[in-house]
């Protein structure tokens, strides 16, 4: 050897995350956030507007008379019931919706990945395969199921229906990430007299948090962003929040000054839990891909 010292080669994980961390991919990544966030900007000064002017010019002569801003507009979307009552109920199918998804989504992914039982490999393909059927073509035979047991035109209905298509995505996420718990954890948890309740609640769950808070936010905005699903199964007459503007816009054409401020409130909220759990999201999309 002549002395000198041979540096490791780092991987491209490493490369990437250094790449991405200079000065200049900073600054785009602050321009492109800007530019993703433009429509939500235009969409707020628009419900700020007085529908006079929504109907004459863009949101972004706002700037040019910034004293017309007004919150008129909250108040009417206030006092309209629809909007009202269609935000409560896209928070009781949406909530729900999630909470299953990520219970039982977890229990199932853990028992793929850990449990012995009869037949796991191919019923873990049969998860997976599930995962090519496109809505669509379910429609019309759950809501043919559905009209029999008495679920057709119910929040309930609805709830199941995004839980049951959202599983299969989360059991195959949560199984692939609890199986790259080290083994040997596991195996001292056990024997220091863990059980697999014990096991699943103390060990699995912190060390899945990451993927799990990651999983929630894609169903989450599924969920709450959904309009095909609940144009057939929701009640129309106590719509979600996406139902509830379109048929605003199909009955009253130029009533802007209720859809501009009821818009905003239903991309808002899923704004607001993104960026609320965004730490947990990263965290979840990178987890190995650095070593």
């Amino acid at each position: 050897m002549n002395g000198t010292q041979v540096r490791p080669s780092r991987s491209p994980a490493a490369r990437l995350a250094s790449v991405a961390a200079s000065g200049a991919v900073r600054v785009l990544l602050v321009l492109a956030g800007l530019f993703w966030l433009t429509p939500t900007v235009g969409l707020l000064l628009s419900s700020l507007r007085p529908p006079s002017d929504i109907a004459a010019s863009g949101w972004w002569e706002v700037f040019t008379a910034p004293a017309r801003l007004t919150t008129e507009n909250y108040a009417h979307l206030l006092a309209n019931d629809t909007i009202t009552g269609s935000l409560l109920n896209t928070v009781l199918i949406t909530v729900p919706a999630t909470l299953l998804v990520l219970v039982i989504g977890s229990l199932a992914g853990y028992a793929f990945a850990w449990l012995e039982f009869p037949g796991r490999d191919w019923w873990f393909l049969g998860v997976v395969a599930l995962l090519v059927v496109p809505v669509q073509v379910a429609l019309v035979p759950v809501a043919k199921l559905f009209g029999v047991v008495g679920l057709f035109e119910t929040t309930a209905g609805v709830v199941l229906f995004h839980t049951a298509f959202g599983l299969p995505f989360a059991i195959f996420l949560l199984r692939n990430f609890f199986a790259e718990i080290p083994r040997e954890l596991l195996e001292a948890a056990r024997l220091d007299g863990a059980g697999e309740i014990r096991l699943f609640t103390r060990v699995v769950l912190p060390l899945g948090g990451p993927a799990i808070a990651s999983l929630g936010i894609f169903q989450f905005l599924w969920v709450w962003n959904d309009m095909l699903i609940a144009l057939v199964f929701a009640d129309s007459q106590s719509p979600p929040i996406t139902v509830a503007l379109q048929q605003q816009v199909r009955q009253f054409g130029n009533n802007v000054d209720v859809l501009a401020p009821g818009a905003f409130l239903s991309m808002v909220v899923p704004l607001v839990v993104f960026f609320a759990f965004q730490r947990q999201f990263a965290s979840g999309v990178m987890a190995g891909a650095v070593k």
